[in-house]
């Protein structure tokens, strides 16, 4: 299960009411900054801006590929560890707006990671060290560490992931 804390809104659904729960500000800054992060090719300068601007907590030798879109809202409840790959087209959301209420969560991605292409992560999962997330997939659960993780709905496709001798 998802660990995001809801907040109930009244009137219109609660997308209409965005800028109550962050400032306009905040929004364009951040949609400023992860566009620019989006095409940057040099890896240390997105991570710079992650970690610098944005808030978020990117571990060393985290990767972000191209066109990577973090959460415009709350990038700051983002945390990647160390030396993971977050792929092409990627998605990872704190946010969700609905009809009667928004919910807010974070995402922490352990370290070692290999997230494929066009994958969606949402908001209050956590994926363990060393987990793969195959390409194109939701994430809408916690992933086990040194798992291999695929589909949507999103499955487990082998539980362990360590290499053995024979890997080698």
């Amino acid at each position: 299960m998802r660990n995001t804390d809801k907040y109930p809104v009244e009137g219109p659904n609660s997308l209409w009411q965005v800028y109550k729960t962050i400032s306009r500000f905040k929004a364009v800054r951040n949609f400023i900054f992860i566009q620019i992060s989006r095409y940057a090719p040099s890896l240390p300068m997105k991570r710079w801006i992650y970690r610098r601007v944005l808030g978020m907590k990117v571990g060393e030798h985290a990767s972000f590929a191209l066109m990577v879109m973090v959460d415009v809202f709350f990038p700051e409840k983002i945390e990647v560890g160390d030396n993971t790959i977050i792929g092409y087209n990627s998605t990872i959301l704190t946010h969700e707006y609905l009809i009667k209420e928004y919910r807010l969560g974070r995402v922490k991605i352990g370290s070692h990671v290999m997230i494929g292409a066009n994958t969606t992560v949402l908001p209050g999962v956590t994926i363990g060290d060393h987990a793969v997330v195959g390409a194109g997939s939701v994430v809408h659960k916690d992933v086990a560490p040194y798992s291999f993780v695929a589909g949507n709905p999103l499955r487990v496709i082998r539980e362990d992931v360590r290499m053995t001798e024979q890997d080698k």
